[in-house]
């Protein structure tokens, strides 16, 4: 019962940045990033990659057989964006994003528990 719960927690940690796929206008409040920016559609296409993190997190919360493939896509999403914000210095920006994959990373690791424990 805990890791349904663990995979759909992971797809709300990803949800905010996925629905900007729908609303555009999200980037703006999100990142501040306008949509005359050159790299509006590079975030734009960003939340369209969020968007499948959401997804495969709720697969994974009804579909065993997802968990492995969905815990990859979803460490490689928060491990490596906190990675590189830790690379570029910590940007006070981005801050509020690191601490929610942050606290995030628990739920993850046991997610990932559930995922490759030996049966």
């Amino acid at each position: 019962m805990l890791q349904p719960i663990a995979w759909i927690a992971l797809a709300l940690v990803h949800l905010m940045p996925a629905i900007a796929f729908f609303r555009p206008a999200t980037l703006t409040a999100l990142y501040g990033i306008n949509a005359d920016n050159r790299l509006f559609l590079l975030m734009h296409h960003r939340a369209a990659l969020f968007l499948a993190v959401v997804v495969a997190c709720l697969w994974a919360a009804w579909r065993p057989e997802a968990r492995q493939v969905a815990g990859l896509v979803t460490a490689i999403s928060m491990l490596g964006f906190l990675w590189l914000f830790w690379r570029a210095g910590s940007p006070a920006p981005l801050r509020t994003i690191a601490r929610v994959d942050l606290f995030g990373l628990p739920v993850l690791a046991f997610a990932l528990w559930g995922a490759f424990k030996p049966s």
